[in-house]
């Protein structure tokens, strides 16, 4: 199966975050701006005029946030090459843009499951495959709902398999917000939708450990063993605090405030 890029590409997108999505100055992002307006630091050749000090600058928003690939997925496929300089509906390109960014996050988990798991994620991977192709009125009109549902079944049961040999803690949505966990043993646990704000992850091994939807802002993760964590993703991935000896799961990479 042909699977698109599901990492951010800048180089072949329009900036449709920096034009089609709004944000505020609360959130990391110096200004407070309403989707379809460009961003002010936005060049004439769609490049950010700040890219390289984007965090000295007062926008660790923008290192955070990750598209997962939908930003050349709808600027070069869904819309052919047609930027947004060109196009007469910014509201519909913004709405297929936040589809297609869930869209591309549930084949980037599946396709963790699928490498970890072959065969676990049955026809459910080609199914969401398929909305990449879809036109504009397409894509907007598919009820997501019951897809991510049986996405949802899919990341549980394979999670639960993976998690099967350890005997983790089940620490769903609690919150640790500023804790030091550095002498809990936290394989093969799961932290789904846990507050894990500024929390003390140095050294820890997070093997087969369940990190989907963490709030991991902040955490310090600097040597941690991050390279069998279940379900991390690289937003989650670029809100932490990590150095070299940080290790992460294929396919994610280390964002350059690491270093």
């Amino acid at each position: 199966m042909n699977l698109p890029v599901l990492s951010s590409d800048c180089g072949s997108c329009f900036g449709l975050c920096c034009v089609l999505l709004p944000f505020s100055r609360e959130a990391g992002f110096g200004v407070s701006k309403p989707g379809g307006t460009p961003c002010h630091h936005l060049d004439v050749s769609d490049g950010c005029g700040i890219h390289a000090t984007l965090r000295q600058d007062g926008w660790p928003g923008c290192t955070v946030f990750e598209c997962f690939g939908a930003g050349q997925q709808v600027s070069q496929v869904t819309y052919g090459g047609l930027s947004w300089r060109e196009h007469d509906n910014l509201a519909e390109m913004a709405a297929v843009l936040t589809v297609m960014r869930q869209v591309h996050e549930m084949l980037a988990l599946l396709s963790e499951v699928e490498r970890r798991l072959p065969g676990a994620t049955s026809t459910v991977l080609e199914r969401v495959n398929a909305l990449t192709s879809y036109a504009p009125e397409e894509l907007l009109v598919f009820d997501l709902d019951p897809l991510r549902d049986d996405v949802e079944e899919v990341l549980s049961t394979s999670s639960a398999h993976l998690r099967a040999t350890w005997d983790g803690n089940d620490l769903r949505r609690a919150d640790l917000a500023g804790q030091d966990l550095r002498s809990t043993d936290l394989r093969g646990a799961t932290l789904r939708g846990a507050m894990l704000i500024a929390v003390d992850l140095r050294g820890a091994d997070l093997t087969d450990t369940d990190l989907l939807g963490a709030d991991l802002r902040d955490a310090d993760v600097r040597g941690a063993r991050l390279g069998d964590a279940l379900l991390l993703t690289q937003p989650q991935v670029n809100a932490m605090r990590g150095d070299a000896a940080t290790e992460l799961p294929l396919g994610l990479r280390a964002p350059r405030h690491w270093s």
